[in-house]
């Protein structure tokens, strides 16, 4: 957000890897930027940078309307600023100020802090990163974000240069059921990446072999599923045609990588979650049917 007399003054508590990259990010577009981290040392780049480093967490707070918290998880937020509460009781240091936490926790989490900023004074507003440090900032980078819409839009334009916002809605929760719904995806996939890899190298096979095409693997998953729309579409109207494929024909491949793992001496536990999947699908007696027959067991039943 700029006003008249030019870019804000923005906040960021938290200086590991995020942390960093959203203050370089703010400071590159001009934004005077304070920030505060419980070891000092790790902002002294930032502060050649342009950066003030406050003394206190509570001066750090007060420094800004606006506070960019990047830290492990909620429970860090609420050991640096309930102190700073407790000591403020009669100025009230959290009253007017908004709390943008863009720290990974549950959904249950971000609803429970934006509880807790109202009754300090404060406005809060989830985000969830959905890129590396070093991406942030740059082409291709977005970020999920809930709460307020009044208050997201006031400092969208600042919050635009960790990157592309996507505002999902006033529940606090929101942002971060998507952030951790993307990163159900994306550690399971780096998970079986890991695996595979070890079931070929079991075999004597060099990593360097196998990794360049299991990546494009992963590349080619979309095509391979076609439009997400219309994959939606499906779930939501349980439609699993098995013209192409069957729980069942999927099923016994996944049977065959837990044996195959099994002999190779490795860990078995992924894959055999995956075929007790296609298993219950098959008991069901939905063997027939498409993979995608797999969301029918694994969605909340009754």
């Amino acid at each position: 957000m700029s006003g008249a007399g030019g870019p804000t003054s923005v906040t960021v508590v938290g200086l590991g890897p995020m942390g960093r990259a959203t203050a370089v990010s703010l400071l590159r577009s001009g934004h005077p930027v304070t920030v505060w981290n419980r070891t000092a040392g790790r902002a002294d780049d930032l502060l050649a940078g342009g950066a003030t480093l406050a003394p206190t967490a509570a001066a750090a707070v007060a420094a800004s309307e606006l506070t960019i918290l990047s830290l492990t998880d909620y429970q860090a937020m609420y050991d640096i600023l309930g102190p700073v509460v407790e000591s403020s009781r009669t100025s009230g240091v959290l009253a007017g100020k908004v709390l943008v936490n863009l720290s990974s926790d549950t959904p249950d989490a971000s609803r429970d802090a934006a509880a807790w900023a109202a009754r300090q004074g404060a406005s809060f507003v989830t985000g969830g990163v959905m890129v590396p440090a070093p991406a942030v900032g740059g082409p291709g980078a977005y970020v999920f974000y809930s709460g307020p819409r009044v208050v997201f839009e006031t400092h969208e334009p600042t919050l635009s240069l960790i990157g592309e916002p996507r505002y999902l809605g006033e529940d606090p929760g929101l942002a971060q059921l998507f952030y951790q719904a993307h990163l159900d995806v994306f550690l399971t996939a780096l998970s079986s990446l890991l695996h595979a890899t070890a079931l070929v190298t079991a075999a004597g096979v060099p990593a360097a072999d196998f990794l360049p095409g299991a990546l494009n693997t992963l590349a080619d998953i979309p095509a391979m599923i076609g439009d997400g729309r219309e994959l939606a579409r499906r779930l939501e109207a349980g439609e699993h045609p098995g013209d192409l494929s069957t729980a069942r024909m999927m099923g016994a491949t996944a049977n065959h990588i837990v044996w195959t793992s099994a002999k190779a001496g490795i860990d078995t536990r992924l894959p055999k979650a995956v075929k007790a999947h296609y298993d219950e699908a098959v008991t069901a007696g939905r063997g027939t049917e498409n993979w995608t027959v797999l969301y029918e067991m694994l969605k909340v039943r009754g």
